[in-house]
């Protein structure tokens, strides 16, 4: 019988054609410190403070640190299932790219919010900011100066991602980390240029609906950005212990692909809040 109908015997002493995870503390603790995350970040936005204590910005911090350990050790149980248990087969790996796929939607519907607040204003102007866009209070960054490295940046590491990828199909471990290398290189470089772009921002997050759309939007992407790097990075520590087989590597394909949505977000801001933001579709 081929591997992809054997059963497997699992904690529960029942015959499965396919790998049934243990009960796992990950998903539930992640999505609670995922949405202490998000509390943290609307009360920081709102100034919310104990005292001189500023509680929301803190419990933003928290929530960050929580969500990346919470990565780190659900991941550390998944490879760990996969390379020591060998107890994922093709009918695990198929869940795995559902599930991926899925999660990817559900980021879509994520920026799709964004991009709607945003384009509801900019193609029809409220009375309350004059009744033009961009508001004639704010002063702009130009799309051809530090946006247009962000994005040559991030489209060469759209390639160097796609390089891992065909790699990891030949199972050439030394290949995916010369490329991985590369990527979360340049990964790091757009958001050092995305930190300096913020400090020498003219508006900020109150200013109106241009600087909260602008920051909301870019500022979740740079955080999927900082959050796809780690998952190349996690891949890039993998490639080097050898992990990744022609016929194994999801993990390194599913980074990939939400490396590329990240690529495919970033050139809709450029063009929308950058580009048309500044001017450019008048």
């Amino acid at each position: 019988m081929s591997d992809h109908h054997a059963p497997q015997y699992v904690d529960s002493g029942l015959p499965q054609p396919y790998h049934l995870v243990r009960p796992s503390p990950w998903p539930i603790v992640t999505a609670f410190v995922a949405g202490l995350m998000m509390i943290g970040a609307a009360m920081a936005m709102h100034d919310v403070k104990l005292g001189e204590w500023p509680v929301g910005q803190h419990t933003f911090v928290l929530g960050l640190l929580g969500v990346l350990a919470g990565m780190f050790l659900w991941w550390r149980d998944i490879v760990h299932e996969s390379v020591v248990e060998k107890v994922h087969n093709k009918i695990t790996e198929t869940g795995l790219r559902y599930g991926m796929a899925l999660f990817i939607a559900s980021e879509v519907m994520f920026f799709s919010a964004f991009f709607w607040a945003y384009w509801d204003t900019a193609l029809f102007p409220k009375d309350a900011i004059g009744n033009i866009w961009p508001p004639a209070n704010i002063q702009t960054f130009d799309p051809f100066d530090v946006p247009f490295i962000m994005t040559i940046i991030l489209l060469l590491s759209g390639t160097t991602v796609t390089w891992a990828h065909h790699a990891a199909q030949q199972g050439d471990n030394k290949e995916i980390v010369k490329a991985l290398t590369a990527t979360c290189s340049l990964g790091l470089l757009f958001t050092l240029f995305q930190v300096y772009e913020y400090s020498h921002a003219h508006f900020g997050l109150k200013d109106g609906i241009y600087g909260a759309t602008f920051f909301m939007a870019t500022g979740f992407h740079g955080l999927h950005v900082i959050i796809g790097n780690i998952f190349l990075f996690v891949c890039l520590l993998r490639a080097r212990k050898n992990h990744f087989t022609a016929d194994r590597h999801f993990g390194l394909e599913a980074a990939a692909w939400y490396w590329h949505f990240v690529d495919v977000v970033w050139i809709f801001l450029f063009v929308s809040i950058y580009w048309y933001g500044a001017g450019g579709g008048h």
